[in-house]
């Protein structure tokens, strides 16, 4: 007989659906145990990982874009180099053919030796030039002007702002070479004698297959 109070109960629970209790559902497992279906599982990464991954897509992103723009030619690598475009330029300094001639530096223990020479013993044209050219610069030069090698290899050139500054303390001297000519650069200044080495190893680099060292 179903007392009056679980018959009160009965009604309440049927009127308002919240007070029945609710059970998470459950599958089987083959061992018998069960385990909420609806749990999804989670996987968790270190910050190092996330790191890692994150840097590689960024490169990634990174290796396509320069990819696209050297396609596009908007990164295609200059036609000249510095070589080049100082024997082009060459011209407008010197007044004899850089393709005719060759630069030839020898760096001494009190300076240096520059000569120009004709690769043809006999090119009278080219050895005038070369002289006159070479006579021309050795004046500036003891005035500390070294502004037509500058406008070829660049007002950065190494040691060359030292030897505009200390050009007093240089002795500067022009001769005539059976083919060519060459200047004399000597100082007892050891500042300006490593800034003239430096000098000559710039215009040494620059002038490429046009130039030797001795």
């Amino acid at each position: 007989m179903v007392c009056a109070k679980d018959e009160a109960l009965r009604r309440r629970r049927i009127l308002n659906p919240d007070m029945i209790p609710r059970f998470a559902a459950r599958e089987i497992l083959p061992d018998g145990a069960d385990t909420p279906v609806n749990k999804a599982p989670t996987t968790t990464y270190s910050r190092r990982t996330l790191l890692i991954v994150a840097a590689a897509t960024s490169l990634l992103l990174v290796i396509l874009s320069l990819a696209a723009l050297y396609g596009s030619g908007w990164l295609a690598p200059p036609a000249n180099d510095r070589q080049s475009n100082v024997h082009d330029m060459g011209q407008s300094v010197m007044p004899f053919d850089l393709g005719e001639t060759t630069h030839i530096f020898e760096m001494t223990e009190a300076g240096g030796i520059q000569e120009v020479v004709s690769d043809g013993p006999t090119d009278n044209v080219q050895i005038s030039l070369i002289r006159e050219h070479l006579q021309h610069e050795a004046l500036r030069f003891r005035a500390g002007d070294f502004s037509d090698p500058t406008s070829l290899h660049g007002s950065d050139m190494p040691g060359v702002s030292d030897l505009a500054q200390g050009a007093d303390r240089i002795t500067i001297e022009y001769a005539d070479l059976p083919n060519g000519g060459q200047i004399t650069f000597t100082t007892s200044d050891l500042r300006l004698l490593t800034a003239l080495h430096r000098w000559f190893g710039a215009q040494l680099s620059d002038h490429a297959s046009d130039a030797t060292y001795r």
